[in-house]
């Protein structure tokens, strides 16, 4: 009888231990890559989780973004071709119980990159619309934009530094935390400074206040954890040295996922990310549309607790971001 009990309390406990070895699911720390886009302060962190006091959380990462588009209207003409990469190193520092601190620093690339013959190859693989990119010069690097004849941007030279620096602060609202899952609401801020040469489409020229609501839970089960995030916010921006007499001061921007931990080591999550248009005045979607991005991927944890994102990001709404972008995403809590 004793053993029966042992192993009928043993059938009990290890589903729960396993559950609460699962991995939280977590956003992906990325946005639209579009070079008239990234320039600006969008948040690149929608986690509603704020770092515990004392502890410091590193991430390291990388956006590696391929555009092209060739548009003309009767008054209007949009060349973006070309390879970005992107890479940020983003801390943050957990003071009491609810507050954290941080520093995102950029540095930002721009070349004609290796990716056009693979886009190209997979787009005929899948028999999907190449856009014109098949009859394009390959290994590029030009992005410009004329209007009534007056050429309003040009940079077509590769070329790298670091970008626009951003502070960032995080605030607890609320949080609960059981046997089974994880609730958690937070209120961000990001204040991006001009530390970018806006001529070379690193920077904007402005400083820029992006405030967010983010929220996520996490639920554990005998089959995993599944988990959903979102968050909503609003960007404030002085005036912009890119494209100045189109660019609007404000925009808002949203995330919502979802996402499912088999295991404690791997993760499968999906994204989408949105804002309103930074530009009016045109009747190109690549300045003037709402955009929409999808992210689809998922996340390794390493020995010593690194983990590791890895995703792909399309543009759902065609034209408002780069075709593709691959993004990875190193963090760690010390």
């Amino acid at each position: 009888m004793n053993k029966i009990r042992c192993l009928l309390f043993l059938h009990l406990l290890i589903p729960s231990v396993l559950c609460a070895a699962d991995m939280e699911i977590t956003p992906f720390k990325t946005f639209n890559q579009q070079p008239t886009v990234q320039v600006y302060g969008m948040p690149l962190d929608s986690s509603a989780v704020i770092t515990p006091s004392g502890r410091l959380n590193v991430a390291l990462v990388e956006d590696v973004a391929s555009s092209y588009r060739n548009k003309s209207r009767a008054d209007e003409e949009l060349v973006f071709d070309g390879e970005s990469y992107r890479t940020t190193l983003a801390i943050k520092y957990g003071i009491g119980d609810r507050f954290e601190v941080g520093l995102n620093i950029p540095y930002v690339l721009y070349s004609g990159g290796f990716l056009d013959s693979f886009i190209i190859d997979w787009h005929d693989t899948f028999a999907l619309p190449q856009g014109g990119r098949d009859r394009a010069p390959k290994g590029e690097v030009i992005y410009s934009y004329s209007r009534n004849g007056v050429e309003k941007l040009k940079m077509d030279n590769s070329g790298s530094g670091v970008g626009d620096i951003s502070l960032t602060a995080g605030m607890k609202l609320y949080a609960s935390t059981d046997a089974s899952s994880r609730k958690s609401i937070a209120l961000r801020g990001d204040l991006k400074l001009p530390t970018g040469k806006s001529s070379a489409l690193r920077g904007s020229g402005s400083t820029d206040l992006a405030v967010s609501l983010c929220g996520s839970i996490n639920n554990s089960t005998e089959w995993g954890t599944f988990g959903l995030f979102g968050s909503a916010g609003a960007l404030a921006m002085t005036d912009s040295q890119v494209l100045a007499d189109q660019h609007n001061n404000f925009a808002g921007f949203g995330t919502v996922g979802a996402g499912w931990g088999p295991t404690s080591w791997i993760s499968f999550k999906v994204q989408l990310h949105a804002a309103t248009p930074f530009y009016a005045h045109s009747s190109l979607k690549e300045l003037s549309d709402p955009s929409l991005l999808l992210v689809t991927g998922g996340a390794l944890l390493f020995p010593g607790d690194y983990q590791l994102d890895i995703g792909v990001a399309e543009d759902v709404a065609v034209g408002t971001a780069p075709d593709v972008t691959f993004h990875f995403g190193l963090s760690k809590l010390f």
